[in-house]
């Protein structure tokens, strides 16, 4: 018999679209990275629902020399109303679930669709015109040169790497819109080829999918011979012994060498550090895991900056070459101290 009500599993995944809606308040929903040789760490503007934040007035005073308009929270129309559009969505997502209708799912989805794609589009035409309308008069002028930060992904823009991705904010938003998906799937009778417990699966996928994304980043292949040392500044040439970081902020850094690389972190803040990796000594240039890693540390190994460390992904292939060069076997946590302690 046909039926105009949702079920109870899409009316659960409505008020947890509601819940994340609601706490996207709270937290930053976009980040822009600014990474260059002379800020290390790098800058960051934060983007809420009612503000910009993180590094405002240094950005601020870069952005004066090449002509750009400074930035500030009341210049922005969308930081008034932004939060209202928030908490209206979330209580539309709430009253759907109350009430049970499906017409009323359809037209929420829709328009909460659309919302997404017009805040994405003025997004960019904001970036489009800070990076384009530059003060004829100000101190740098590159002919041709636009200041345009990427709408997300990576750019280049002078000596400076911009970075734009979804903050936490960015992905709770995504997130509700992806359970308002699923529901609206399984009210359309897409889901009903699964079984119950597949049909829970595929709910869930979703979600499991976005935040091990997150919290799983990996790493950023190394370019032999054009990417540079970002330590000893020498060109990384050998992929058998180079090395690398991602901190908090999703920055990249590379190394030659596993010495070059534990003096970067020993120089600057090891707590900002979200990810380290090492090329594996049996492949030529693949990244692993340097925490699961296996060392083995050996004269004759002849790292280029004099490391003479080689990382195995698994124990066997450690052991193996430990033996053949009559040495010990060495996990991260050892041989990271023994560096630090050396490189200091």
């Amino acid at each position: 018999m046909h039926t105009t009500k949702i079920s109870s599993l899409s009316k659960m995944l409505l008020f947890i679209g509601a819940l994340f809606l609601i706490i996207s308040l709270f937290v930053p929903i976009w980040s822009i990275y600014l990474d260059a040789p002379q800020y290390p760490e790098g800058l960051s503007l934060k983007i809420w629902a009612n503000a910009i934040a993180g590094d405002v007035d240094i950005i601020n005073g870069l952005n004066h020399y090449i002509g750009m308009k400074t930035l500030h929270t009341k210049d922005f129309i969308e930081f008034a109303i932004l939060p209202y559009i928030i908490v209206g969505f979330a209580i539309l997502f709430a009253l759907t679930a109350l009430m049970g209708k499906k017409k009323l799912l359809y037209i929420i989805f829709t328009a909460f669709v659309l919302f997404g794609i017009v805040a994405m589009a003025d997004f960019y035409r904001w970036e489009y015109d800070y990076g384009h309308n530059l003060d004829p008069n100000a101190a740098i002028k590159v002919p041709g040169m636009a200041y345009q930060p990427p709408l997300i992904g990576f750019k280049q823009l002078l000596n400076f790497g911009a970075y734009s991705i979804p903050s936490i904010g960015g992905w709770l938003f995504i997130s509700a819109g992806l359970l308002s998906l699923t529901a609206v799937l399984k009210e359309t009778k897409f889901l009903k080829k699964f079984s119950k417990s597949k049909s829970t699966l595929a709910v869930l996928l979703p979600m499991i999918v976005l935040f091990s994304s997150c919290n799983n980043q990996k790493a950023e292949p190394i370019s032999l011979n054009k990417d540079a040392c970002t330590f000893c500044k020498m060109s990384i040439a050998d992929g058998k012994f180079g090395a690398e970081i991602i901190t908090k902020k999703g920055r990249v850094f590379k190394f030659d060498d596993l010495v070059c690389m534990n003096g970067y972190v020993s120089e600057n803040n090891a707590t900002e550090v979200k990810k380290y990796f090492i090329a594996d000594y049996t492949k030529d240039n693949q990244l692993i895991d340097a925490t699961t890693a296996f060392f083995v540390q050996h004269e004759k190994m002849r790292s280029p900056m004099g490391g003479n460390i080689a990382a195995f992904a698994t124990k066997e292939e450690a052991e193996k070459t430990a033996t053949e060069y009559k040495t010990a076997l060495l996990n991260w946590g050892t041989l990271n101290k023994q560096i630090s302690k050396n490189v200091q």
